[in-house]
């Protein structure tokens, strides 16, 4: 798994074999393996249909990864909406303990391993691995001080590997097909700066003529992504997208050509995250966008800490005076004020996350906001850019 260069597919890109090598084997306390499939980023939309088709493939990865850290325990945290995904998951598990894949004493190997498909109750922070493992341990998901790390005292205590849903559903075909063959696949073999290798799902939703889940090779682009899709809705051009979920910085049409890859996104200024591919034409209001984004990351926010607390929620304020044309000048500096006092400052990511859209946004799309202001309020037609609105009704203001 090391010579493959998979990469956490969950968002940091952080190397799966390497993150498996951090536990401790003299550790005398059991080892876990945690199964984040959380799935809550706004845009990202690719592990739950994965886990629903192929579950039996993220059982046999969690296998294979349980027998590489030595532990005996799996756990994998299901969002708690997706009862359905539960219930296969549950299903895929007790197929595998009758076959004898799972137990004690697998297929006479002295190796022991059960199981656990657990259901969350629906907050987007327990995606966060480390409130995630406070969750699953029966407490408030809130993000843990760090260090000590899950790989050193994670789960109970106890060293612990976090890895997403495709992390480990790549596992099986990579040990099944070998490291070359894995390599072969995505960014340029020829530059050792360019390390991100195999396929990978991206998600693919807004206003294009085919959204879903298109499995492709690192380092495509969204041009290509978008010609391989049927492209755009008819009569209407790309304006913005985000390369990885709401929570990464906004990118324009000029950036149709970059390369999904972790290095590529980082060079053009944001973050692969989880390639949730949202795409927006020339109809939408990047304001209107915006607050909906913060809006949410203020209603998830955990409120552990002082900056992502009070900070999102002042955002949401600014942000609706803007969208409705009572904000001021004034307001656009102070944004990215709050943004400057929250990045870098918040107990976890999600503070981050949600400035992203926000100073991204006004970096290119300033001249949007100054628009609302001059205008007294959204210059455009919120059903305009509603992809599944009637063209009679398209033109009417909504009241």
């Amino acid at each position: 798994v090391k010579d493959s260069g998979l990469r956490g597919r969950g968002g940091a890109g952080f190397p799966t074999g390497m993150k498996w090598s951090f536990i401790p084997q003299d550790n005398p306390n059991p080892k876990y393996l945690v199964v984040n499939a959380d799935e809550s980023e706004p845009g990202t939309c690719k592990d739950i249909p994965l886990m629903m088709a192929t579950p039996h493939t993220l059982v046999e990865g969690v296998i294979l990864t349980c027998y590489a850290i030595r532990a005996n325990h799996a756990f994998i945290y299901v969002r708690g909406e997706v009862l359905h995904v539960v219930r296969r998951l549950q299903r895929a598990v007790q197929e595998a303990f009758l076959a004898g894949h799972l137990g004690t004493d697998i297929h006479g190997t002295g190796f022991d391993l059960q199981v656990t498909v657990h259901a969350g109750a629906g907050a987007y922070i327990c995606g966060e691995e480390t409130a995630l493992l406070d969750s699953l341990e029966g407490r408030r998901g809130q993000p843990r001080l760090r260090p000590p790390f899950p790989a050193v005292a994670g789960l109970y205590a106890s060293p612990t590997v976090i890895n997403n849903v495709e992390s480990i559903a790549s596992v099986p075909s990579i040990l099944r097909n070998g490291a070359q063959w894995f390599t072969a696949m995505g960014t340029s073999n020829d530059d050792p700066k360019m390390r991100s290798k195999g396929m990978t799902l991206y998600s693919l939703s807004g206003h294009v003529t085919r959204p879903g889940q298109y499995e492709a090779p690192m380092g495509v682009t969204l041009r290509e992504l978008l010609d391989l899709t049927g492209g755009m809705r008819e009569g209407h051009e790309l304006k913005f997208w985000t390369p990885g979920g709401s929570s990464t910085p906004l990118l324009t049409a000029e950036h149709l050509d970059v390369p999904l890859s972790y290095e590529g996104i980082a060079s053009a200024g944001s973050m692969l995250g989880t390639k949730a591919l949202q795409v927006f034409d020339e109809t939408t209001c990047v304001v209107r966008c915006v607050l909906r984004w913060t809006e949410f990351y203020a209603h998830e926010s955990c409120g552990k800490c002082t900056p992502c607390r009070e900070g999102t929620f002042w955002l949401v304020q600014i942000l609706r005076r803007l969208e409705t044309g009572l904000g001021t000048p004034e307001d656009l500096e102070k944004l990215l004020d709050i943004s400057d006092n929250i990045l870098g400052r918040s107990f976890c990511a999600l503070g981050d996350g949600a400035t992203s859209p926000i100073t991204s946004s006004l970096e290119f799309f300033r001249d949007e906001y100054v628009a609302h202001l001059e205008r007294g309020g959204c210059p455009f037609d919120p059903a305009a850019s509603t992809v599944f609105a009637d063209t009679a009704t398209a033109g009417v203001r909504a009241r």
